[in-house]
């Protein structure tokens, strides 16, 4: 399958503005994508992800990847469908362009990619000169019109993120002009601001200079939620704020209905590995075959084959409840979501510990769990109703781990 003909088979093609034209430029040698991302964030999370893979097939397709980091538009923001964006300082938008640009270097390699800021060249120019040069080329009733501006007539828009739509159309031109970037990639909200990209080129560089936009439909679940938005929080691309332990479970956890859909899109498994998978989860669903191997695909590309080992060591451990050796980071990444409690560094009945926790709601019924076995401390059983619990026997002193039953824990931070 050719490149657009692989986007359709899964599922990633929403608009383009001339496929055949698009089909024949990439074969007459090798052109340029891009994809834009403001750096409002020290790191990218799962809803950039989604163009990014379109990007990185049309690289793997023999294309040149090239990435704007938005320095400049990235300090006025993209009109949001309701309210206006609060502005960044200069030094966090810097700070945040430096993330974002490793990530996406780790994402792309350093072959056939290239990373670019767009305040390189629309810092530099003038008022007058925008005016003249662009604003002159645009029409206010068609950009009235587009989707975006539109949403926001009623609340109302300002006159700087009305601007915005021009200022990813010169984007679009700077790079046509000095990468050979032909195609403007993007999600579905972003088919306004790329077609008047091509149109500024095509008034520019004549109406058969071959420019294309792409856009990429609404990534949804099988409920009909927003992709990425069912937990309630971000899940960031960055390992210090999304542990690849925590990434791994994200898709770990996905639904059987959402499976084949999120192998076509998120993995680079040729179409027949994926039939083989979907098919061998339809007779085992209870094996979760399809899911971990969606979490090793994904986590693999985003965080390297060390981050699938890893996580799935964790897994193992926390399955046979043996965490007496993990460490403290593993510690903070694995647990960070169960129940937590503080304790003090004093030593403490076991009974009176997990009452003064809030794990058992009565002292019978914490005796009752330690006779029969049902209560861990930091991965060892304790059976002894006067047994004491040390604060500082594991995990630098910094945490307890109890365990009651087989499945829920929590998580004591010393104080």
């Amino acid at each position: 399958m050719n490149f657009i003909e692989d986007l359709k088979w899964r599922g990633a093609l929403n608009q383009v503005t001339d496929e055949e034209g698009l089909l024949k430029a990439m074969e007459e040698g090798q052109i340029g994508a891009y994809v834009g991302t403001d750096p409002t964030a020290d790191s990218l999370h799962l809803g950039h992800l989604i163009p990014f893979m379109v990007l990185k097939r049309f690289q793997n397709a023999g294309g040149k990847a090239v990435i704007i980091v938005g320095g400049a538009t990235g300090s006025i923001g993209d009109p949001r469908p309701t309210t206006e964006r609060q502005l960044l300082s200069e030094e966090q938008l810097k700070e945040n362009e430096k993330g974002i640009a490793a990530q996406v270097t780790k994402l792309f390699g350093q072959n056939g990619t290239k990373i670019v800021n767009n305040a390189d060249w629309l810092n530099i120019m003038t008022l007058p000169a925008f005016l003249r040069d662009y604003g002159k080329l645009f029409s206010i009733n068609v950009m009235l019109k587009k989707d975006v501006v539109a949403s926001r007539l009623e609340t109302g828009i300002s006159y700087t993120e009305f601007t915005y739509q021009i200022l990813q159309a010169i984007d679009f031109l700077h790079l046509w002009q000095e990468e050979n970037v032909r195609l403007q990639i993007g999600g579905s909200d972003q088919w306004g601001n790329i077609t008047s990209g091509v149109d500024l080129i095509h008034t520019i560089e004549g109406p058969e200079a071959p420019a294309f936009g792409l856009t990429i439909p609404l990534m949804t679940d099988s409920t009909g939620k927003k992709f990425g938005k069912s937990e309630g929080n971000a899940i960031w691309l960055n390992a210090e704020k999304t542990s690849p332990y925590t990434f791994y479970q994200f898709w770990f956890n996905q639904q059987d209905a959402d499976i084949e859909k999120y192998l076509k899109y998120f993995t680079f498994l040729e179409p027949e590995e994926i039939e083989k998978i979907v098919a061998e989860s339809a007779e085992n669903p209870g094996a979760r075959y399809g899911q971990k191997r969606l979490a090793e695909e994904v986590t693999a590309f985003v965080h390297g084959q060390t981050a699938v080992d890893e996580a799935e060591a964790l897994s193992k451990a926390l399955f046979s409840g043996d965490v007496a050796e993990l460490s403290v980071q593993q510690i903070k990444d694995v647990f960070s979501g169960v129940p937590a409690f503080d304790t003090t560094k004093e030593k403490q009945n076991i009974v009176d510990f997990l009452v003064d926790a809030g794990i058992e709601k009565s002292k019978r019924q914490a005796r009752e769990d330690v006779t029969n076995g049902a209560i861990r401390i930091n991965g060892e059983k304790v059976f002894d109703v006067d047994a004491e619990v040390d604060p500082n026997a594991a995990y630098d002193g910094q945490f307890v781990l109890v365990r009651r039953g087989k499945k829920k824990y929590f998580l004591g931070t010393v104080k």
